[in-house]
């Protein structure tokens, strides 16, 4: 898989543990040094202002989706490559999920398992086939994968769940598994 652009989900916040900032620059330095295009919500606060800022640092180019609505939230981020503004959420999700090869979940709220889901539900679809990865930092989303094994477990899913999201602990582990599927 040759990965040009990476949609990165995440907070709009920095959550509680300072592990979430450290994996999200973490990950935009790497993103940026290796000229892979950021692809994430448009703002400059939390977990996406800490990838963005990490990304433009190193180099790297950043495309921010950004609703109408949002804007005064999470501050649209106004030093990045490219920042689009559209009327709602739906064409935010779709806009990005169009520009990435692949997508990375870093921990956040509603919204970021909203467009998890989404990005799951239509490759178990196959609309597209896009890697999705979860960055479980700290342990975050540990209770969120015990859930889908038990719809699994119950029977509620089509395929085995690991078949459609890879499971990482820490930013070296994402590093390490972006630097193997390069070659």
């Amino acid at each position: 898989m040759n990965l040009t652009s990476i949609a990165v989900f995440c907070g709009s916040q920095k959550g509680s543990d300072p592990v979430f900032v450290q994996h999200a620059t973490e990950l935009g330095e790497y993103m940026g040094r290796n000229n892979i295009t950021l692809i994430y919500g448009g703002g400059k606060k939390g977990l996406m202002g800490a990838v963005a800022d990490a990304a433009m640092k190193s180099g790297g180019k950043v495309t921010g989706i950004i609703p109408e609505i949002l804007i005064g939230w999470e501050h649209q981020h106004t030093a990045i490559t490219d920042l689009q503004v559209v009327a709602d959420m739906h064409a935010r999700k779709k806009i990005m999920y169009d520009l990435c090869d692949a997508a990375i979940i870093l921990p956040g709220g509603n919204g970021t398992l909203d467009e998890m889901f989404e990005m799951l539900t239509w490759n178990t679809l196959k609309i597209h086939n896009k890697k999705i990865i979860l960055l479980n930092s700290a342990g975050f989303y540990n209770h969120l994968i015990s859930h889908i094994a038990h719809m699994q477990a119950c029977d509620f899913l089509y395929e085995d769940w690991h078949d459609r999201i890879l499971v990482v602990e820490t930013a070296q582990q994402l590093i390490s598994f972006l630097d193997e599927d390069k070659s």
